[in-house]
């Protein structure tokens, strides 16, 4: 394609957004709309995620050695845990020395710890592991019991984990689903939104053809005036959630902030970084193919 055709067609396509004005508005208020309900809910489900992933990741396994197993086969074992974090298993673990253990476990017994002498929970030193994800929770589990030596017991919770694994399936099931319909909706209403557009100007199109203008010629400017339409209106609406998630967050932070001891929400850069190039892809995506495929209904006079 020469540079005049591409910088002719470029021209015509964004003359055409301001000619055609009543067009442009309906078409980037219906994009803006469509992915301003699928920014919201998109926020909503990614916090929901993290919330069950944070649960996933508070449930922990305990491991307890031997009787009497040296400190450097105890190291040994952490060096075993410190690898499945390395691959990404173990989200992280921590040490608890028999001193440690029974620490913490008098003060839960208060003046009743005093009538000890020696430390009861002398053979009581373990690890406790966090997962990443508590679907592995068995392998870990069959891995430490079976495969690591100086391992006298595992203590682990499999209700809990059970649960948390069926609540993070159905968070998946249903985010999927939310997403499908909501997109399956934006494609529905932008496509007519364009469709009646461009039909209203298929008289415009009958005399390009006429005149003897290629299938090219004829739908490259509304193929671009769609990209120009799906870019702003995608970019309207993620502006639009950016600041009402701000927003929500200092709001839960200084009026709600019982809210916080129990769950925190995402930083809005982490949902961004994937929710940004998801709603520009589709704004422009439903703007080119709306235009391509209107378009060449009426080329054929």
């Amino acid at each position: 394609m020469r540079i005049s055709t591409f910088l002719y067609t470029l021209r015509q396509g964004i003359v055409s957004i301001f000619k055609n004005k009543w067009f442009t508005l309906a078409s980037i208020a219906t994009i803006s709309a469509c992915l301003f309900v699928f920014g919201i809910s998109y926020i909503m489900i990614f916090n929901v995620a993290h919330l069950v992933q944070k649960a996933e990741q508070s449930v922990s396994i305990t491991v307890f050695f031997d009787e009497g197993l040296p400190e450097e086969e105890i190291e040994k074992i952490g060096f075993l845990i410190e690898d499945m974090k390395n691959r990404g298993i173990v989200s992280h673990y921590d040490y608890v020395s028999a001193d440690e253990a029974w620490a913490e476990f008098s003060e839960k017994l208060g003046e009743n710890a005093q009538g000890f002498t020696e430390n009861p929970l002398s053979d009581s030193a373990n690890y406790q592991i966090y997962l990443n994800d508590i679907n592995k929770q068995a392998e870990v589990v069959d891995y430490l019991e079976n495969s690591v030596e100086g391992v006298r017991k595992v203590n682990k919770s499999e209700l809990t984990a059970s649960t948390f694994s069926a609540a993070s399936m159905i968070v998946s099931y249903v985010s999927i689903g939310m997403i499908v319909l909501l997109l399956a909706v934006s494609i529905f209403l932008i496509s007519n939104t364009v469709t009646i557009g461009i039909s209203v100007r298929k008289s415009e199109i009958q005399v390009m053809k006429y005149i003897g203008a290629t299938d090219y010629f004829v739908r490259a400017p509304f193929v671009v005036e769609g990209i120009v339409l799906g870019l702003i209106g995608s970019c309207i609406p993620l502006v639009a959630v950016y600041y009402i998630y701000i927003i929500a967050i200092k709001f839960i932070n200084e009026k709600m902030a019982f809210l916080t001891s129990m769950f925190t929400t995402v930083e809005p850069l982490d949902i961004f970084i994937s929710l940004i190039p998801i709603s520009i892809a589709i704004g422009v995506g439903i703007g080119f193919f709306g235009s391509f495929f209107t378009v060449r209904k009426h080329l054929r006079v």
